[in-house]
């Protein structure tokens, strides 16, 4: 590290005030200037020798979860550990939380000796969050230089969207209510969904040797009955609240978690279409952005069957999903904004609060 990167902007005010005052004591003839000068320059000599080397530590730094709803407690955790020979002081570290910059002060760290100091990252944002990176500032008390050294890599810690335990929306078809199984389904439906760990019990020609090989996990492949109905969750972007996101998100997860296919749809706001489970669902509603479009094309090009879950804030977007009504055993719309909305063949479930969705829903 360079010298000239240790001084503080006090530091160089000291270093010049100090010049400054030997020249005018040297040209003026007076000691007293000298003398202070003097002083500039030893306070800048000790606290060049308390920053300037390096201290020997362990440090390290970790974010836990990593995926969490909105709402809920996260916190990084920092564990500093001296291996030098002497004991150390002044020690801050530097964390930068999104855009923001977190700053805490350890205290006196002696040989040997470990420090654990946790702190909140915020989650009332849904998102990925940068955390880092984590810089360890050493600085003398007279604040006139410092040291930066910078310590592991960045995290990013993901906000998920809030959700609540519903079941799945009925769509008609009584032989599907009790969930997908494999082994009583109709010939020639059972397809493959996705990969999951081995758990005691599987069928082990389902095993995937080639991911078991590349992951270093035993790896099966989950297959589910085609013929199921499709629960299709449509989010109007324009309307793209925090509730909305929390109401498409529990009923895409409630499907999900009972085997049901899913689609999560939300015109150009970034959410494909496609099967999915639980996390790749939450992981992609994290992400979600407002859009420009409305629900119109999105629930033209739906494919049909199952059960259609529109969530909007729009009373005009509730009336067009009556004209979809006919392609699917069931429709229900959520509605977050203000005023009625209704529409013939449709129920609709006004929301303000997501923690009324359970009961709104149960009995429809």
């Amino acid at each position: 590290m360079r010298l000239t990167e240790l001084f503080t902007p006090l530091g160089w005010a000291t270093l010049a005030g100090s010049a400054a005052l030997y020249a005018a004591g040297f040209a003026l003839g007076y000691p007293e200037p000298v003398v202070l000068a003097t002083g500039g320059v030893l306070a800048l000599a000790a606290a060049l020798a308390w920053s300037a080397s390096a201290p020997d530590l362990e440090v390290r730094r970790e974010v836990t979860p990593l995926k969490v709803p909105r709402g809920e407690a996260a916190v990084a955790v920092l564990n500093v550990v001296n291996r030098g020979r002497r004991g150390l002081s002044g020690l801050r570290v530097q964390d930068r939380i999104g855009h923001s910059e977190h700053l805490i002060g350890l205290p006196r760290l002696p040989r040997n000796a470990a420090r654990t100091v946790s702190y909140p990252l915020p989650t009332d944002v849904r998102g990925e969050i940068p955390v880092g990176p984590l810089l360890l500032v050493r600085a003398d008390p007279f604040g006139l230089t410092r040291r930066v050294r910078r310590y592991g890599d960045s995290r990013t810690l993901l906000v998920r969207p809030r959700t609540v335990a519903l079941p799945v929306p009925p769509s008609g078809k009584a032989h599907h209510l009790e969930g997908p199984t494999s082994d009583n389904a109709p010939s020639g439906t059972v397809t493959f969904h996705t990969l999951r760990e081995y758990v005691v019990g599987d069928d082990l020609r389902h095993v995937h040797w080639r991911s078991s090989a590349r992951t270093g996990t035993l790896m099966v492949r989950q297959l589910i009955d085609a013929s199921l109905p499709t629960t299709t969750v449509v989010l109007d972007p324009r309307e793209l609240t925090e509730l909305a996101v929390d109401v498409a998100a529990s009923v895409a997860v409630a499907a999900a978690r009972a085997g049901f296919p899913v689609r999560v749809l939300a015109g150009d706001a970034g959410v494909p279409d496609g099967k999915a489970d639980t996390d790749a669902i939450l992981d992609r509603l994290a992400l979600v952005r407002p859009g420009t479009s409305g629900v119109a094309e999105t629930l033209r090009m739906a494919r049909g069957g199952g059960s259609l879950v529109l969530v909007t804030g729009d009373a005009a977007e509730v009336a067009r999903a009556a004209g979809v009504r006919r392609r699917f055993d069931r429709v229900i719309c959520v509605h977050t904004g203000t005023g009625p909305a209704g529409a013939p063949g449709v129920t609709v479930i006004p929301l303000t609060d997501l923690d009324a969705l359970p009961l709104a829903w149960s009995p429809r």
